[in-house]
């Protein structure tokens, strides 16, 4: 999947090498790890009224499931703009790409942590009638609502452990015969939800 990209240049004329950068960056960042829902990137110029020059900003916003939120901010009080943003935007993802691998490790551990009861995977993603869960490797597996057994689809949540048959689809690997065997992701997911991480310049 492509993660949803949202650049805002704020008192400050949109770059698009800048916003052409940003997407090629966000992209890695989904090579970590690919089920990011959404990463919201604000570049800004926030002294532009006070004083002439100086104090550029890149604040990156990302929310990874279930419920969680990393922030990122870093500035700079360089003045010539073309020469710090670039470098700004570079450090600011790649301070995003340190927490997003934790992140990603906690959430692999999880699966790790639990082998006895087979879980394979962590659910990541809910839809109406189809879903993503994630293997310990970080790989992604689709599943649909019929390959769900008792209790069924509608009681699956975020952070549940499966077990579950995997097969090629056409479009890449599913899971077949898809068992609920860890429910405690549900209790994280009640406990994380809003969760804020944030780093902010050092």
């Amino acid at each position: 999947m492509q993660v949803p990209v949202q650049v805002t240049f704020r008192d400050i004329p949109k770059d698009e090498a800048i916003d052409n950068l940003v997407h090629e960056l966000t992209k890695k960042l989904e090579e970590v790890c690919p089920h990011i829902d959404s990463c919201r990137v604000a570049i800004e110029h926030p002294h532009v009224i006070r004083r002439a020059g100086g104090d550029f900003r890149v604040r990156i916003d990302l929310t990874v499931p279930p419920g969680h939120e990393i922030v990122v901010s870093r500035e700079s009080n360089e003045i010539n703009e073309r020469e710090v943003l670039e470098p700004l935007v570079r450090e600011a993802f790649h301070a995003a790409r340190r927490r997003v691998q934790k992140l990603a490790e906690r959430q692999r551990q999880y699966v790790k942590a639990h082998p006895e009861q087979e879980v394979q995977a962590v659910v990541t993603q809910l839809f109406e009638d189809y879903g993503f869960a994630q293997t310990p490797e970080g790989r992604e597996i689709y599943f649909h609502k019929n390959s769900v057994l008792a209790p069924g689809f509608e009681a699956m949540r975020i952070g549940n452990g499966l077990a579950f048959t995997e097969e090629m689809g056409e479009d890449g690997p599913q899971a077949s015969s898809v068992r609920i065997v860890d429910r405690r992701g549900h209790e994280e997911e009640d406990e994380g939800n809003g969760e804020v991480e944030v780093e902010e310049e050092a």
